[in-house]
């Protein structure tokens, strides 16, 4: 096939998306150029919108279209409790659980040491301007269970705990629905040691 560079351009551009690599990019670049040019110029502008419209909560660093998210917009929810997350999406799955009636900050990231990511990189000092406020009593860590994760949070939590300020993390356990047998063993380790 002849190569045409704006073709190649869309392929490259959807390569950039997480767990898309070369084949999937052009199957996706050819099927919506072949059977769903609505989809693609629907997919254009509306990218282009989001772009140009979404920035970041100015409290709590999530993505937004105003100055506040509507979560920090909302005046109903517990001041006290102040949850961390490592991503916009990280937020969104704790929202959706109705389980959490409080704040969020959210980092946009992870301590990274091998790839230079330090706690200047991931809004750390805005972090602890909230943490500190007087209002917040409980700091509730909830970044991932990976190695970034768990030295992101340990990082947080005797930092904030230097300052006095209640520190918890999320449990980790067996996932509901799960066969003892299929678990791996730290899973099953520290689900042991946080028993109840």
């Amino acid at each position: 096939m002849e190569k045409v560079p704006v073709l190649d351009a869309l392929t490259d551009a959807l390569k950039r998306l997480p767990g898309v690599g070369p084949k999937t990019a052009q199957r996706y670049a050819f099927h919506l150029l072949q059977h769903d040019r609505p989809a693609a110029e629907l997919l254009g502008r509306s990218l282009l919108e989001a772009v140009v419209k979404v920035g970041h909560c100015e409290r709590c660093n999530t993505l937004a279209e105003n100055a506040l998210c509507k979560v920090c917009a909302n005046a109903e929810r517990d001041a006290s409790l102040l949850c961390i997350v490592e991503s916009p999406a990280d937020q969104a799955v704790l929202e959706t659980t109705l389980a959490f009636k409080g704040y969020y900050f959210v980092l946009l990231g992870r301590l990274a040491p091998l790839d230079g990511i330090g706690p200047n990189d991931i809004a750390f000092d805005r972090l602890l301007k909230r943490a500190v406020d007087n209002i917040v009593t409980e700091v509730i860590v909830a970044t991932s269970f990976t190695q970034e994760g768990e030295a992101t949070a340990h990082y947080l939590s005797q930092f904030l705990k230097s300052r006095g300020v209640k520190t918890t993390r999320l449990a980790r356990g067996v996932p509901l629905g799960s066969e003892l047998e299929y678990v791996d063993a730290s899973t099953i380790a520290q689900a042991l040691r946080e028993r109840r």
